[in-house]
């Protein structure tokens, strides 16, 4: 596999790409989705409700976690996961900023 050149991008660019290839897979949408209609979830729920192996779902919430964008405390033998919201405040300021750059040009092809 060939080298990302990341150091030719701005800190900007590079965090927002991050951010995003962490989102980047359905199961993590959902539990996204999950996570945010609750406030707050174990992962034990999100093993019952969306179907996947707990090892599946454990690895898409490290994943998020390593991303900042969800944070976890530990309550007993179970992790309780949330939105952090810094990251997700910044994330949707990047994401809202970058879709309202486009012009709307109709004939620009």
């Amino acid at each position: 596999m060939g080298l990302t050149r990341t150091e030719i991008f701005t800190e900007e660019q590079n965090q927002l790409s991050s951010w995003l290839k962490a989102m980047a897979h359905p199961a993590r949408i959902a539990i996204l989705q999950r996570i945010l209609i609750s406030n707050t979830c174990i992962c034990g729920d999100l093993v019952d409700e969306l179907g996947l192996a707990q090892a599946t779902i454990s690895q898409h919430l490290k994943e998020l976690k390593n991303a900042g964008i969800i944070q976890g405390t530990i309550e007993g033998v179970s992790v309780c996961y949330c939105i952090n919201p810094t990251t997700w405040k910044l994330l949707q300021s990047k994401l809202g900023g970058f879709f309202d750059s486009y012009k709307g040009e109709v004939n620009c092809c």
